[in-house]
């Protein structure tokens, strides 16, 4: 069953009727750029063709209901209560539905809840949870796109991401930035998307993955990883300290050549989650450069280089993520990286089509031998964004 016809089959089940429509926008893989982000950074993700759907109906008494594959229990507030909840007591509503929940706070703040139509709202993705592929942004990104249209909002793409990001950090309490939101709003068929973090500056980038017979393998760890705990909190309070040392507004403002100075200022481990930022800024550029002047096979150093800064700078690998970056490029892969928050989740490997599951085997073999869960191995491929699917 797809997910479209699990949100609608939900739906049915929650309301009795028919959804007035159905909405979905995909996770996302991260092609280089990592915690750049909400560092003011470049990041390079691509849309992916894996998706949340939202199925929804509009309700007459103010209150929205969301219910979801991952909880069968529905959780239900008044739209005018949602103030009250987000941020100080999000931690009333259980995780899952801080998303769409948030989404509706964040859309609303500033005008007047009672104004507003009640909705009740079904979600089922094919999106994998935990793997680093952004099924959170996901989830916004469908509740924000069906309640723009259904509340006649008229927010662009941009202020949608925005709000999913809003969401996110104080709905959910997860600190990250704006990449995975403007991904799977803005994604494009064979393209990735060049962001400027500080700007929101976003080009539209051909991969040409496919004339040049490549294929992105996602290698799911089934490691589990969660935004909203420890590490990720941590990574983002040191650079922010980077950032003060060096008295500059955000890690974005420094260079490669500023890394002496930064060095002889900070303790080694601020120094070193720096390094990372600072030189994974300028992965992101080389690679949009290497990829419009040398093509897709170009770029495999760089993302090697990018794994090595997050195994060894930022120190968010695991050692599956290691050993399924190491096999698949000792297998032939182009390049191969760890992708997401870290702490678990996902590696890519940019591999040639005809060495697909030669790369896969080698892979599974691998995290046999050394004891660990089998990973989900499998393609993605650069797709559509956020979207009104009927």
């Amino acid at each position: 069953m797809t997910a479209a016809e699990q949100a609608e089959g939900l739906f049915q089940e929650l309301t009795g009727t028919e959804p007035a429509g159905r909405w979905s926008s995909p996770g996302r893989v991260n092609l280089i750029g990592e915690h750049t982000d909400y560092n003011d950074g470049f990041v390079f993700p691509f849309a992916i063709d894996f998706r949340t759907v939202v199925a929804l109906g509009l309700r007459t008494d103010g209150r929205i209901r969301v219910v979801s594959t991952f909880d069968p229990v529905p959780v239900e507030v008044a739209l005018a209560d949602l103030g009250a909840l987000f941020p100080a007591r999000r931690d009333e509503i259980v995780e899952w539905a801080r998303y769409p929940l948030g989404i509706a706070w964040a859309l609303l703040d500033g005008r007047d809840a009672e104004t507003f139509t009640g909705v009740d709202i079904a979600i089922a993705s094919d999106v994998p949870v935990g793997a680093g592929l952004s099924s959170s942004a996901a989830i916004e990104g469908a509740t924000a796109s069906a309640l723009n249209d259904v509340w006649d909002l008229g927010l662009d793409r941009i202020a949608l991401a925005q709000a999913g990001r809003r969401a996110e950090n104080e709905a959910v309490g997860a600190p990250t930035g704006i990449m995975d939101q403007m991904a799977s709003m803005r994604g494009q068929a064979d393209a990735g998307i060049f962001l400027d973090c500080r700007s929101f500056d976003a080009q539209v980038i051909e991969l040409g993955f496919a004339a040049a017979g490549l294929e992105v393998l996602v290698i799911d760890t089934r490691v589990s990883h969660a935004h909203s705990t420890g590490g990720y909190g941590e990574r983002r309070a040191s650079c922010e300290q980077g950032a003060a040392i060096m008295g500059v507004p955000a890690l974005r403002d420094l260079s490669v050549g500023d890394l002496a100075r930064a060095e002889e200022l900070m303790d080694d481990v601020t120094f070193r989650r720096v390094r990372h930022v600072v030189t994974e800024d300028q992965r992101v550029l080389d690679a949009v450069q290497t990829l419009r002047e040398q093509g897709p096979r170009a770029i495999g150093a760089l993302l090697d280089a990018s794994h090595v800064s997050m195994r060894d700078d930022f120190e968010i690998s695991v050692p599956e993520l290691d050993l399924a970056v190491d096999t698949a490029r000792a297998a032939g892969a182009i390049g191969a990286r760890m992708t997401g928050g870290g702490f678990g989740g996902s590696a890519i490997a940019l591999v040639e089509h005809a060495q697909v599951d030669a790369v896969r085997a080698a892979v599974e073999a691998a995290f046999s031998d050394a004891g660990f869960t089998e990973p989900n191995v499998f393609t993605v491929h650069p797709s559509e964004g956020a979207r009104r699917d009927a």
